[in-house]
């Protein structure tokens, strides 16, 4: 059985890796993506595995994404940290849907659960993958509570998202500053992936607020905003050419 893998935490991927291979030592995993552009990129250039497992929450946004922009012929498994996405997950049919991090008997489970599938099983289960497909309806503006207000800002007038021992902070063009209730992971999944990038652990930054790109000794990538951030923005360099990509690419 060979299978892909899609997953941004190195120890998520590494713990599912070795489950599944004491699970059933037959199983191939033939590609790990971190990203909803690596995803499409492996999808397009290499044949079909036999099953996914999907971690919903990826570095530049919600995996459900990858189903506006590709045709999926294989049969899922969803992975993630957050319980809030489930009803989500199963409306499609889902051969199951594991919460991290992933316990042995569970993920024993989906995998006998996959395997007992038929054809028919599969092609109906294929057809409903397609109401996945959402009408992109990212956020253009965000409610920001301050003192005894909550004030619209405008997405296009945000720089970046900062997170710092669980505080987050949105930083706009002009230079102010607010607190934010709201966690990176949950914030990039209402974030065009056009616009806004999951540049690091602590980053979440706009395309049109990157000032200028300086190439670091180690390959990495330095990011100068146009306004100021309290530390320096690095790109790593796995992620350095997806990076790249994207800051180019058209809309």
């Amino acid at each position: 059985m060979r299978v892909l893998i899609i997953e941004d935490e190195t120890a998520a991927y590494e713990n599912l890796l070795t489950i599944t291979q004491e699970i059933d030592p037959t199983v191939e995993v033939v590609g790990n993506t971190e990203s909803i552009r690596q995803t499409v990129k492996w999808i397009n250039e290499n044949p079909n595995p036999d099953l996914i497992f999907m971690d919903i929450h990826l570095s530049d946004g919600s995996a459900f994404e990858i189903f506006n922009l590709i045709e999926i012929e294989t049969p899922i498994i969803f992975t993630t940290a957050y319980d809030e996405h489930a009803i989500e997950a199963f409306k499609v049919n889902s051969i199951d849907y594991l919460l991290k991090p992933i316990k042995p008997d569970e993920l024993e489970r989906a995998l006998t659960k996959f395997k007992k599938l038929n054809n028919n099983d599969v092609n109906q289960y294929l057809k409903q993958l397609l109401e996945l497909k959402s009408s992109n309806n990212y956020a253009e503006k965000i409610l920001v509570p301050y003192k005894d207000q909550l004030l619209p800002i405008n997405v296009s007038e945000i720089a970046c998202f900062y997170t710092s021992d669980k505080n987050t902070f949105i930083y706009l063009t002009n230079g102010q500053k607010y607190s934010y209730s709201k966690s990176l992971e949950q914030i990039i999944t209402t974030l065009a992936p056009d616009k806004f990038i999951r540049a690091n652990k602590q980053f979440i930054v706009s395309r049109e607020s990157v000032k200028n790109i300086t190439i670091w000794f180690d390959n990495r990538l330095l990011i100068t905003l146009n306004t100021e951030v309290p530390e320096r923005i690095f790109i790593s360099k796995n992620k350095a050419s997806e990076f790249k990509n994207w800051i180019v690419k058209k809309n």
